[in-house]
């Protein structure tokens, strides 16, 4: 799917960089999407969802490890050594 490709590109190369220290990974992330002009919104089963416009929602988690990430939504995942953010899809989505 091209809108992933998109929410890729938005988290690795970001508008302003992830700072732990000041925002949280969710936070940022959410910031990230918005900024390219994604609707992000709330999600009960996940972190957030983005809207699309075909009214279907994209699901979302944020995880600080890439261990023990579920199969179930999509993640966006922060490797602190590389001080960078990637995407895990979920496989049915691809």
């Amino acid at each position: 799917m091209q809108i992933f490709q998109v929410i890729e590109d938005a988290i690795a190369k970001p508008p302003i960089p992830h700072e732990p220290y000041k925002q949280s990974l969710k936070a940022w992330a959410m910031y990230c999407l918005r900024d390219k002009g994604f609707k992000v919104v709330y999600a009960q089963k996940a972190d957030f969802a983005i809207e699309t416009k075909g009214a279907e929602k994209l699901y979302f988690k944020v995880s600080n490890s890439p261990n023990d990430l579920d199969n179930s939504l999509s993640w966006i995942v922060w490797d602190s050594a590389t001080k960078s953010a990637s995407l895990v899809i979920r496989n049915d989505t691809q």
